[in-house]
This record gives C-alpha cells, sequence and structure tokens, in this order.
C-alpha cells in the first residue's frame, strides 16, 4: 500500500488509472463508447483543483475518471455495460482505493454533458444573454474548466470548456468586477474602519476576512482566472502572473498574528490602491488623483471604481447583481445528502461515537 504522506496528486494517479486500466477496458468492451465519450477528472474536489494533499484522501479521492456522453446518446446505452467494464478492474490502483466520487460507479462515473453542466451551473448549455453569465456564481464556472480531459474524439465537451475558458463577455466582466469593488471596500474595508474606531473585535475581524477574500477574488477576475471557493481561492490567488507577486508579502503581513488592527486597515488599503492601479492600466476605469485617507472612513477607493464601472455597462444590467457562492453545487449536495443513509453520510464525515 502507498503511504499516506507522500506526494501523490489525485488528478496525476486518475490520468494513469485512465490511460492504463480505463481505456483499455473500454476500448474492448464499449468502444463504440469511447468515440463519443469526454474523459477525464473535473468539478469539486481539490484535487480537480491540483491543491488536493493527504488531507484530501478521507473522501472522494482516488482512482476515477469521469464519462460525459452527449444528452442525446446517453439514454441510448444499456446500463449493464458499465458493469461489464468495470467488472476485472482491481479493487487498488497504485496502491490506492478505486472509489467513486459524488456519483455512483467506482472507477467510472458516466453522466450527461448536460447533467454535468446542470449540476455545475445550473442549465444544460452554455450561458446566451449578459443575464445569463451573471446568473451563475463565479466558482461554479470554476468546476467546469478545472482538472482535465484526457480524451475527447469527438470534442463537443472541450468546445463547452473552452467557451467558458474563454471568460466572460468584457459588459459582464465589467458589471461583476464593479460588484465586488462595492462590497470589498464598502461593506468590508470601511466596515474595519468602523469597527477599529470603535474596538468593535468581532466585527473587525469578519469584515477583515471578507476583505482579503474579495480582494483577492477581484484580482483573479482582473486577470480573468475563474476563483474557485474560498478554501482554493489563495492557492489560485498565488498563481496569477499579475498583482499577486507583489500582494502577496502585504497579506502575509496583514495576516500575522501580531499586526495591528491599524496596519491592517492600512493594508488592505493599499491592495485596493494596487487594484485601482491596475484597472487604471486595464482601461477599465480613467486616470485620476491621489486621494486622502479619511479618518472615520478609511480610503473608499474601489466604490469609486464601482460608480465608473456601473456607468460602462448595458443598462439591462446595471442593476441585476450577480449571483455569487455556490448556489447550484449546494442544490446538487442537498439531493447527494438526502440519497444517503445516515451511516453513510456519519462516515463521510467521520463522525464515529465517542
Amino acid at each position: 500500500m502507498s503511504n499516506q504522506t507522500d506526494n501523490v496528486k489525485g488528478l496525476d494517479l486518475a490520468r494513469r488509472f485512465f490511460e492504463q486500466i480505463a481505456k483499455p477496458a473500454m476500448e474492448k468492451h464499449c468502444p463504440e463508447i469511447l468515440k463519443e465519450a469526454a474523459c477525464g477528472l473535473m468539478g469539486q474536489g481539490s484535487e480537480c483543483f491540483g491543491f488536493d494533499d493527504m488531507y484530501s484522501r478521507d473522501h472522494h479521492w482516488g482512482p476515477r475518471v469521469m464519462v460525459l456522453l452527449p444528452d442525446d446518446y446517453i439514454d441510448t446505452v444499456d446500463p449493464e455495460v458499465w458493469e461489464r467494464t468495470t467488472r476485472d478492474f482491481p479493487t487498488h490502483f497504485e496502491g490506492y482505493k478505486i472509489v467513486s466520487g459524488l456519483l455512483r460507479g467506482a472507477g467510472l462515473e458516466p453522466e450527461s454533458i448536460g447533467s454535468f453542466l446542470q449540476r455545475a451551473i445550473g442549465r444544460k448549455e452554455l450561458p446566451r444573454t449578459f443575464k445569463d453569465w451573471l446568473d451563475i456564481p463565479e466558482e461554479d464556472f470554476a468546476h467546469v474548466v478545472n482538472g482535465e480531459v484526457w480524451h475527447d474524439e469527438k470534442g463537443e465537451f472541450t468546445r463547452v470548456r473552452d467557451s467558458i475558458n474563454n471568460y466572460y463577455p468584457d459588459e459582464v466582466w465589467r458589471r461583476r468586477i464593479a460588484h465586488w469593488c462595492r462590497y470589498a471596500s464598502g461593506m468590508a474595508l470601511y466596515a474595519m474602519k468602523r469597527a477599529e474606531l470603535r474596538q468593535n473585535t468581532v466585527f473587525y475581524f469578519t469584515a477583515f476576512g471578507r476583505c482579503l477574500k474579495m480582494t483577492m477574488e477581484i484580482a483573479c477576475m482582473l486577470n480573468r482566472t475563474y476563483f474557485p471557493y474560498d478554501k482554493w481561492l489563495y492557492d489560485t490567488f498565488a498563481k496569477l502572473p499579475n498583482l499577486a507577486p507583489d500582494m502577496i508579502p502585504l497579506i502575509d503581513e496583514a495576516t500575522a498574528c501580531d499586526t495591528s488592527w491599524v496596519r491592517r486597515t492600512e493594508i488592505c488599503e493599499e491592495l485596493h490602491i494596487m487594484l485601482d492601479a491596475y484597472m487604471v492600466e486595464l482601461g477599465l476605469v480613467t486616470p485620476h488623483p491621489k486621494y486622502k485617507v479619511d479618518p472615520h472612513s478609511g480610503l473608499r477607493l474601489l466604490e469609486r471604481s464601482y460608480q465608473e464601472l456601473i456607468k460602462s455597462v448595458p443598462a439591462e444590467i446595471k442593476q441585476y447583481t450577480p449571483l455569487w457562492d455556490q448556489k447550484f453545487l449546494e442544490e446538487f449536495i442537498s439531493g447527494y445528502v438526502n440519497g444517503l443513509s445516515q451511516e453513510d453520510w456519519l462516515g463521510l464525515l467521520h463522525l464515529d461515537p465517542a
């Protein structure tokens, strides 16, 4: 058995499993399905982002392959073909147990492309209008374009991924940045300053966390990179070619235990100055003079950007609020958990009687 402290990455392990076990089995038992299928690993899970470690291996981690098929094709497939194909699979591969993900089917997880998109972004087809794009949380888009596709002879799913990976239409991009500017400044940095003045420790730290999160998310947006939900946000942010190299030392200082409230607020103001300057560089907002830090409100610089960005987008989306947080993942998880026995659910949670 493999050492659980090794540095094996789930995505690499799954790719080798596909090449050595799953693909040969499909070529033998269902070659016609393989011609139609997009095979890979993407969606939920730290391994799909490449951020998994030894602590990730206690649920849904191990050798597995997603098999995505056209919607009008999957209904023609005899369900028994999956049992025949996986019958000779080993129980372990390279010392790791072959598992099923959030869908049933150890080793192979067949699903239609439309079904995958539905549970990822809440719709079976690509967004068409500006409002369609705004109705999908950015975190959920990340679940479509992360991971890898190792086989896609017809290219249907690859075309979907490529379309989403091209990032937002510019109008939607500006509207989403505007919303984050408003919250990162008005609902986070401004709130930090007021909490600092009022010595409200609890509110200060909730606002500080919100400010760091949304600041890194704006940096991802400005790099045209879909950000994942917050557990993997910093790892994604740290890889950005622009902004991150200069911002990371400040974030490290801000999150140090001995940094004062006053200094943390100053650092967040510096981070927002960096974001604003990069937006000027990108032509998203116009050049402007420097502004003073108000002693009672701090530096609400990104709210200046917010107004300019709002004025630049089409009328139909000026007051149309972007959806955020993982709505569609949570809809799927609710059904998934409802279908489990309490024993299976407690097992996934590692809740053993004391």
